[in-house]
């Protein structure tokens, strides 16, 4: 677990590691990090809006190419959440019928479902920004029955404005003195920034039930 954090929390030191020891792989090795982020409903821990920042960063100082990493990060993001639905629509009679999912935490589903009641479609473009609910959405999306011509044009939408936000933001400002100097802070204000969204909702949603 701790390793995990680590990863998590200096993603910058490791992805030079990484593409000091792996070159070219090193995209591949990002491009599974972000689909399995967003395509396996069991791995909602991994890094995402950090890694595509620091990707970005590295990208500025010619480490790595900026147009090839948004291409291929957002091929995994869309791609990701497709297979993620997929999922969610083979396992419908086991969250839908039965109520039942073993590996996967219940309460998850129950948030990203009121997630889907408030905003509707637009939670495939809203879910991406914000941790974990960026993982479960297009798995109740899927498990809900919605239609995938629905659910593509979202998905798109939402695979390409969250990898070109953070990839280009690393990119024009991750290697400015000051961010470069504390990076491993900004990535974790990234982190606790992107979680906001998700910390109002449950305390909204615990109002409601003391109301």
């Amino acid at each position: 677990m701790s390793f995990l954090v680590d990863f998590i929390l200096h993603f910058d030191v490791h992805l030079g590691d990484f593409i000091n020891n792996y070159g070219v792989l090193t995209y591949l090795i990002l491009f599974a990090i972000v689909f399995c982020e967003t395509g396996l409903v069991v791995l909602p821990f991994l890094p995402g809006d950090s890694m595509l920042f620091a990707a970005g960063a590295f990208a500025a100082i010619g480490l790595l190419n900026v147009a090839l990493l948004f291409v291929l990060l957002a091929a995994a993001a869309v791609l990701g959440d497709t297979v993620n639905y997929h999922i969610g629509k083979k396992l419908r009679h086991l969250l839908v019928e039965k109520k039942k999912a073993r590996f996967i935490k219940r309460e998850y589903i129950e948030k990203t479902v009121a997630f889907f009641e408030r905003h509707g479609g637009k939670t495939i473009v809203i879910a991406r920004f914000i941790p974990v609910i960026r993982t479960f959405a297009p798995f109740v999306a899927g498990s809900a029955g919605m239609k995938y011509s629905y659910f593509i044009r979202y998905n798109l939408t939402g695979g390409l404005c969250w990898t070109a936000l953070f990839t280009f933001g690393g990119f024009f400002f991750g290697n400015i003195s000051w961010v470069r100097d504390n990076f491993s802070v900004i990535l974790i204000a990234i982190i606790v920034i992107s979680l906001v969204p998700a910390v109002v909702m449950v305390l909204a949603a615990r109002g409601k039930r003391e109301a």
